[in-house]
């Protein structure tokens, strides 16, 4: 089960491990229906390993 987060009426987010298909949970602080949120990715490639890797060349379609 993956964790989701989920935000009230008052504008708490809760993190909670959930079922996929789950829409809304009980806020824990005001108890009030709080609904799934889609949070902002924080993943971010820095530095200049994955570009010198290759990961960016245009040389063309990947060779099989």
């Amino acid at each position: 089960m993956p964790v989701y987060e989920f935000e009230c009426p008052e504008g708490t987010i809760t993190e909670k491990l959930v079922r996929m298909n789950t829409k809304e949970i009980i806020c824990p602080n005001c108890h009030e229906k709080a609904k799934k949120i889609i949070s902002p990715c924080t993943f971010e490639l820095k530095g200049d390993g994955w570009y010198a890797d290759g990961y960016s060349s245009r040389k063309g379609p990947a060779k099989k």
